[in-house]
């Protein structure tokens, strides 16, 4: 039986498709014929990626009349020509490279893609990619920034780790973090000249005390002139990446301040604190109409199992993929901590974890804070309410009571249907 298919053959009668590099781009108009009804006119030009130039070509597609200009991810080649184009007022759509791949066989030049998207941007086969405001992209530079400073921070330690574990230093092993108060006075004192073991281990300061011969005997090696000149060095990157960060943290705060009765709803769910709620508004954005469900929402960000199928035998692991590293960074440190919680959804990752691993608790439960966080940004009213660790014993205890009841109703002789839950 023939129905009635849900897609649209409507082609883009004016279209724009860009083919961008570092120095150039190469642009693809397609118009329609207006002495000939139902051909097409083609036009292919190369512009230099300075601003003038790009302003120039925003004013020739307007002069045109196009209606959508589209072009792919090519590195951050793409930012400066996306933002220009969607400042001067014209639909910008960018799309995943990995959707307008060349058919086999096909010649593969600049001039060659740029009409091949236009093609297939007409008749609109592709999808645009999620690009937030302007006022979320500067939250997002900043948020994203912070990571990659606390990343630097991180090795930096590493590197003053294995500098004192390659001076018979075995700070680590006693101290669980060489970079607390007593183990940064430590290292302090150890560049500015101490060799005496005993002395170090009395800079040990409140629970660290417990452990003084231990520390004598960890400040026990070889460390010399080098190692403290190396170990001054990484200790003063350590001290200028915590002022970056703390300055980055302010410019945050300062950048997140209309957004504080969001933020504040985020903050209420298990396993997602403020450094969190600003990295995930800074990712999605605030405006949820551009997932209509819960589910598209889960789809992008890759926390939805892949669907492959064929012949009527599904394949794979159902992987979810690759999705947004920054989301799910943030995602998967919200569930494993929500896993630690009397809540409903550390039952949901203890439940899961038990039967499946931990694995796959973190991106059920990910999953699940994605749903949570749409419907708190999709209605401003919304608030969130815990359904509490005991939710499955509850549930599971009514459906037992319920089918016990139906049982001794149909052995009475009485037949009972269950209707749909509203």
């Amino acid at each position: 039986m023939l129905e009635e298919a849900k897609d649209s053959e409507e082609i883009i009668e004016r279209v724009a498709a860009l083919d961008i590099g570092k120095a150039s781009l190469v642009c693809c108009v397609r118009v329609p014929d207006e002495a000939r009804s139902g051909r097409r006119l083609q036009e292919v030009g190369t512009y230099s990626t300075m601003t003038r130039s790009i302003l120039a070509l925003a004013d020739h597609l307007r002069c045109l009349g196009v209606d959508r200009v589209v072009m792919e991810a090519t590195s951050d080649y793409w930012k400066p020509v996306f933002y220009l184009l969607e400042a001067a007022g014209l639909e910008t759509w960018l799309v995943n490279a990995r959707d307008v791949k060349h058919l086999p066989g096909r010649p593969k030049t600049d001039r060659l893609d740029a009409v091949w998207l236009c093609k297939v941007a007409e008749r609109q086969m592709l999808r645009p990619s999620f690009v937030p405001p302007a006022e979320i992209r500067h939250v997002r530079d900043l948020t994203r920034y912070r990571v990659d400073l606390i990343a630097a921070r991180t090795a930096e330690k590493q590197r003053a780790e294995k500098l004192l574990e390659d001076a018979q230093i075995k700070l680590s092993v006693v101290a669980s973090d060489i970079f607390g108060v007593s183990g940064r006075a430590m290292m302090d004192a150890l560049v500015a000249g101490e060799r005496n073991p005993k002395a170090l281990a009395q800079l040990a300061r409140s629970t660290l005390r417990r452990k003084i011969s231990a520390l004598e005997e960890a400040f026990t090696g070889h460390f010399t002139r080098h190692h403290a000149f190396l170990l001054g060095k990484m200790l003063t990157r350590v001290d200028q990446l915590n002022s970056d960060i703390a300055e980055v943290d302010k410019a945050i705060e300062e950048s997140m301040a209309p957004f504080a009765d969001a933020l504040a709803r985020l903050d209420d769910i298990p396993g997602i604190g403020i450094t969190g709620a600003h990295a995930i508004i800074a990712e999605i954005g605030l405006d949820m109409s551009r997932f209509p469900t819960p589910g598209h929402l889960a789809s992008w960000a890759r926390f939805a199992p892949g669907v492959k199928e064929s012949a009527g035998k599904k394949k794979g692991r159902g992987a979810t993929g690759h999705g947004n590293p920054y989301l799910a960074r943030v995602l998967g440190e919200a569930a494993v901590v929500a896993g630690r919680s009397n809540t409903f959804l550390g039952e949901r990752y203890r439940r899961i974890a038990r039967r499946r691993g931990t694995k796959r608790a973190v991106v059920a439960v990910g999953r699940s804070i994605l749903t949570i966080i749409w419907h708190l940004l999709s209605d401003p009213d919304s608030h969130f309410i815990d359904l509490g660790a005991d939710f499955y014993d509850r549930r599971v205890g009514t459906e037992r009571k319920k089918r016990k009841h139906i049982r001794e109703l149909e052995a009475l002789g009485y037949r009972v249907t269950l209707e749909p839950a509203a």
